[in-house]
């Protein structure tokens, strides 16, 4: 199988959100880290300082695409306006469906002094923008764990391994696959990956080499190119790897703020519905 080689790689820029509360920003909402699709915007958020995090992200609107929240270490406690409400544990995930609109609150907390993860803002395609909201919400007990050969362990959050373990998670609007990768120093992972298939991973911990030689190092983001199969491996010790895919939407994007629609019209009737509380 041909590798797919990185298109580019990009680190993440230090950026804040909600109440102020201080990220990294690894792709979106910058020319400098363009979107991939069917991904809109990916955001790292760890700090021992609970100042940097404490006001979190108060009641907030989406609509016409998904957020999926992973937490590596620490609390997310979340609440919306339908009445649904809960708390994403040290290494559980939440993918939510914003879909025709949904109001809700994400508030971060330490265990053991520890507040890290990821948020990973997914597209819809248009046919889809406005289903009702939903949840696919579950514990890291539930995600199972690939061990390959070199010690590789494959954390499946969504989708399925060409090996056959299968995440908790079902995006069929994308067919999207989330890894979690532990890789041991000098270890290897190797997957098929459609050629017509998006993809990019992420560094959040160590480093990693491509077969052309390329390193990327913690919090760098490398998209993927032409090819059928994804190839790394670890380099100067352990590392730690999101590895994300899915199938291009391949639509107009009109973004703006919480809302993601198609066109310029359907955002400005997503702004009205938001202030008229039709949400």
């Amino acid at each position: 199988m041909s590798a797919r080689l990185p298109t580019r790689i990009t680190r993440g820029v230090p950026t804040s959100d909600g109440a102020g509360v201080r990220l990294t920003r690894l792709m979106g909402g910058d020319p400098r880290m363009p979107s991939v699709d069917p991904f809109l915007m990916l955001d790292y958020f760890d700090s021992p300082d609970a100042s940097d995090y404490l006001a979190g992200f108060p009641p907030h609107p989406h609509r016409g695409f998904e957020t999926v929240t992973y937490m590596l270490d620490g609390r997310m406690r979340h609440k919306d306006n339908h009445g649904h409400e809960g708390v994403i544990e040290t290494g559980g995930v939440q993918w939510m469906t914003a879909g025709r609109g949904i109001i809700h609150s994400e508030m971060p907390e330490q265990t053991e002094g520890l507040m890290r993860g990821f948020q990973l803002w997914v597209n819809l395609p248009a046919k889809l923008k406005m289903q009702a909201p939903a949840y696919q919400e579950h514990p890291a007990a539930t995600m199972p764990i690939e061990a390959r050969e070199g010690g590789v362990a494959v954390k499946v959050i969504a989708g399925s391994t060409s090996r056959g373990a299968k995440g908790p998670i079902t995006v069929e609007a994308t067919g999207a696959r989330y890894f979690d990768l532990t890789l041991p120093d000098d270890a290897t992972f190797d997957e098929p990956l459609p050629a017509e298939d998006a993809g990019f991973v992420v560094v959040h911990a160590g480093a990693i080499v491509f077969p052309d030689g390329r390193t990327v190092d913690a919090l760098g983001l490398a998209e993927l190119g032409a090819g059928d199969a994804v190839r790394f491996t670890a380099t100067r010790g352990p590392a730690r790897v999101l590895f994300i895919a899915g199938k291009p939407i391949r639509e107009p994007v009109a973004w703006h703020g919480p809302f993601v629609m198609n066109t310029r019209d359907e955002l400005v009737q997503a702004f009205e519905d938001y202030q008229a509380g039709r949400f």
